[in-house]
């Protein structure tokens, strides 16, 4: 009898599957299943990327050493090993493949699932075997059942592979060079640490420290506004004249030369009422909701991704990496039927929902992966979730059954009130229908801003005026935070002047992907290019000096960006070859190998090192009384090429010391009390540091 594998990407997305057909036995690293439909099958699983591109020191151990005379590195074929700590799993899943017939591709359904499912497939020699391809929504029993009754080609997916692989492979040669070669750089120029550099990464960093420099070099001015205030027998309102002025003088020579003085008569002009509507916003895709749950509850974007995957898993939303804002009529009729069952979850009513198709919100033919992430048929049981996941799956189920409601409808109402032939406008807002905004008054009550009532007016009405001047100042633009900054990477063509690289940036939808965007981010962290403060995201003094020196190099650029993007694309559909990408990365490559030591020659690179060297000062070496400065991984003395050896630790018994810690060891030789040390035992405890002969030594406070 023929054998079925079906390979997953991990534990948990295997026992789901398991858990769709009648019997199934646990066994390790495997289920056993046991079905009518599948009578010799066996799931089997990786734990995400089980199979990594070789590092360069794989290929020649030479390589593993950082030196300029090495690059570029650039394989005549790149190969696949398996990754650290995984060879047990791997060794099981090969075990499996090599007795298949047919292997199903069950892994998430995106690019990246593609790539981790036929990378193991390929490297254990079995991907000339008969494939086929799982591909489902949600992790529901249902839904799991049908996506078996209905597999689709393997060989379909074919380009989606070859795209996924492509773009790995381009970012670990983007990576693996530029990292090398910007950080040799940058250390024979004084610089210390590492500084790396990527495809998508650097774009993303410039995009920040240029929003950081726009705040930093921004230089508030004054202005001044005009408004009217106006009495009419049916009551008071006020107008705005449109223009503002640059100074007081200004603004008064204006009001003297039009003689607008306390009580001089208005005549309006203009009544003009005019019914709004307002739909309920769109469905969310990943971006989107990371947007939203980081301004709503200051989540960071991997924070909501692992979050939301989570509830994914739970069998309570559909899949999360998506890039769609729309659902297709199956989707809109299961909502339908289980939506009293969604509003009861939540104690909300709809007392008119609207059942009809509306293609603002369900449209099929924009559905080309996956549909916008939506609650599936399984209800929560709210209690049993954490704090975090229930926040993230009532903003899902909110946004979902928005779309029932009516739409918000308001009369809006603009007067135009003229005092001597200038105009002063006024705009104002009745609500006629809530709609969908019911379902959002419970936490907009306490903030709601009331709309101003105006008096029933009518044209060529007199009314008298009381003019106001009003003082303000010009405000910087926001820092980005993890939610508009996603936005950003999304939108990012609209900042390119080229015209060509605008429309491709807006129609590969910017720089990074649905589920890349997020790793992005948590990259630039680790790497020491960025902190989070109050949410809005900074740049740190090393990202500074980094985008100072390579401001004029393409891999800053997010039009470089956009037209890899696009060709990439082209891969996906068939439309271009890997050999062809590559070939333009390791040219571009070579490009910027050639440009460095004029990047160097023109940056001011040395003032940098002096700017850093001088934040990284903690005090003075009590052998040599150098500078001691933060050298990463330790703190050390400046005097060390003069011998002086003088270094103390970052850690010392798993407690992280901080730079008031070493600051007070230099200067008092002791610190104040530290909590939270441990013992080689793991038994905690506190105590103060002392410097003894360039020792550390514990103090205890009973210690007599």
């Amino acid at each position: 009898m023929n054998k079925t594998v079906i390979l997953a990407e991990k534990p948990s997305q295997a026992s789901a599957y398991a858990e769709a057909f009648s019997k199934s036995e646990r066994k390790d690293g495997y289920y056993i299943i046991s079905d009518k439909d599948y009578p010799n099958t066996v799931i089997t699983y990786g734990f995400g990327h089980l199979v990594s591109l070789y590092n360069p020191e794989d290929y020649d151990k030479n390589l593993k050493s950082w030196k300029l005379e090495t690059l570029p590195i650039v394989p005549d074929q790149f190969k696949f090993k398996v990754g650290s700590g995984k060879s047990k799993q791997y060794k099981i899943v090969k075990e499996q493949l090599d007795e298949a017939d047919t292997i199903i591709i069950a892994t998430d359904g995106d690019r990246e699932g593609e790539a981790i499912a036929r990378l193991i497939i390929n490297l254990s020699g079995n991907d000339k075997k008969p494939l086929k391809r799982l591909w489902i929504n949600s992790l529901e029993k249902d839904e799991i059942k049908k996506g078996f009754e209905q597999l689709r080609s393997g060989e379909e997916f074919y380009s989606t592979y070859k795209e996924a692989e492509t773009r790995q492979i381009a970012d670990w040669l983007v990576g693996i060079n530029l990292s090398r070669l910007y950080t040799l750089h940058m250390q024979k120029n004084g610089m210390q640490g590492v500084f790396s550099i990527g495809r998508v990464q650097t774009p993303t960093l410039y995009l920040i420290y240029q929003r950081n420099k726009e705040i930093e070099q921004f230089i508030s001015k004054p202005f001044y506004e005009l408004f009217a205030n106006f009495t009419h027998e049916k009551g008071i309102y006020r107008g705005k004249y449109s223009k503002r002025f640059d100074n007081e003088i200004e603004l008064n020579e204006f009001k003297e030369n039009n003689q607008l003085t306390d009580n001089s008569k208005g005549l309006i002009e203009e009544v003009k009422i005019e019914e709004k509507k307002t739909y309920a916003p769109k469905l969310f895709s990943l971006s989107d909701l990371q947007a939203t749950a980081n301004k709503k509850f200051g989540y960071g974007a991997s924070e909501t991704l692992k979050v939301v995957q989570d509830l994914y898993e739970k069998k309570l939303v559909s899949y999360p990496r998506t890039d769609c804002n729309y659902i297709g009529s199956p989707e809109f009729d299961y909502l339908k039927k289980n939506l009293s069952n969604y509003l009861s979850l939540v104690e909300e009513e709809i007392k008119e929902p609207q059942l009809d198709e509306n293609k603002r919100y369900v449209d099929g033919e924009k559905v080309q992966e996956h549909y916008s992430i939506i609650p599936t048929r399984t209800l929560a049981k709210l209690d049993k979730l954490t704090d975090k996941e229930k926040s993230m799956y009532k903003l899902i189920l909110y946004r979902t059954v928005a779309i029932f409601e009516k739409p918000y409808v308001y009369d809006e109402t603009n007067i135009t009130t003229t005092i001597n032939t200038i105009p002063f406008k006024t705009t104002g807002k009745i609500e006629k229908e809530l709609g969908w905004k019911k379902l959002y008054t419970k936490e907009k009550n306490d903030n709601k801003e009331i709309e101003p009532t105006l008096p029933n007016v009518l044209v060529n009405d007199t009314v008298m005026s009381k003019p106001e001047t009003k003082k303000g100042l010009t405000q910087p633009p926001k820092y980005y935070t993890e939610g508009t900054l996603i936005t950003a990477m999304k939108n990012v063509g609209g900042s390119s002047d080229n015209k060509e690289n605008k429309d491709i940036l807006k129609e590969t939808e910017g720089i990074g992907t649905e589920a890349t965007r997020a790793n992005v981010i948590e990259t630039l962290k680790k790497q020491e290019y960025i902190i989070v403060q109050k949410k809005n995201i900074l740049v740190t003094e090393k990202a500074k000096t980094l985008c100072e020196i390579i401001k004029n190099d393409e891999i800053t650029n997010a039009d470089m960006t956009a037209k890899w993007e696009k060709y990439l694309k082209k891969i996906r559909n068939e439309a271009g070859t890997q050999e062809a990408f590559l070939k333009s990365i390791t040219n571009f490559i070579n490009h910027l190998m050639e440009n460095v030591q004029e990047t160097f020659k023109n940056s001011d690179i040395k003032n940098h090192v002096k700017e850093i060297e001088s934040e990284n000062i903690i005090g003075t070496c009590p052998n040599c009384q150098k500078d001691v400065i933060d050298k990463g991984k330790f703190y050390g003395c400046t005097g060390y090429k003069e011998g002086c050896k003088f270094s103390l630790p970052k850690q010392w018994s798993s407690k992280t010391l901080t730079k008031k810690n070493i600051s007070d060891l230099l200067t008092k030789k002791e610190t104040a009390t530290i909590k939270g040390f441990k013992s080689k035992k793991g038994t905690p405890f506190n105590a103060k540091l002392k410097l003894k002969e360039s020792k550390l030594e514990f103090v205890f406070e009973n210690k007599k």
